[in-house]
């Protein structure tokens, strides 16, 4: 499993527990750290020393919605070296959001699913992949 803690972006304290009692109950092992908004978010990631094994977010998020945080992180030379995968699931998929995300180079786009099965074999999934994929800040040797 890569190793770092898993970044969960999202204002909802109810979608927060989701992610939390569904990333146990699959067997995630790595510290989870929440962030109700993205600018305590982008402070968090300026200053840590650790290497995040992911960041998921929100789109709809107060003050700077989750499009506009990885604008920043796009934009950023030191953030965007850090080479952390950065997915969104969100309730908000409209065609013109995913699109924009997908031009900042997003690794993965998903619906909110309406069920918690839904959603707990989303999250497999997601952690699967990118648990095998190479990656800057995986734990694979050669």
């Amino acid at each position: 499993m890569t190793k770092g803690p898993i970044i969960i972006v999202d204002d909802d304290s109810d979608d927060q527990n989701t992610y939390a009692e569904t990333i146990k109950a699959i067997g995630i092992p790595n510290q989870i750290k929440f962030y109700s908004n993205a600018q305590s978010t982008l402070d968090y990631l300026y200053t840590t020393q650790d290497q995040p094994f992911i960041i998921i977010s929100d789109v709809n998020l107060s003050r700077m919605t989750g499009v506009q945080m990885k604008e920043v992180i796009q934009a950023d030379n030191f953030l965007r070296d850090k080479g952390i995968p950065f997915v969104f699931i969100s309730t908000n998929a409209s065609p013109e959001i995913v699109k924009r995300a997908h031009q900042l180079n997003v690794q993965g786009f998903f619906k909110k699913p309406a069920s918690d099965d839904e959603f707990k074999s989303m999250l497999q999934l997601l952690f699967d992949y990118w648990a095998l994929c190479r990656h800057i800040n995986n734990t694979h040797t050669e």
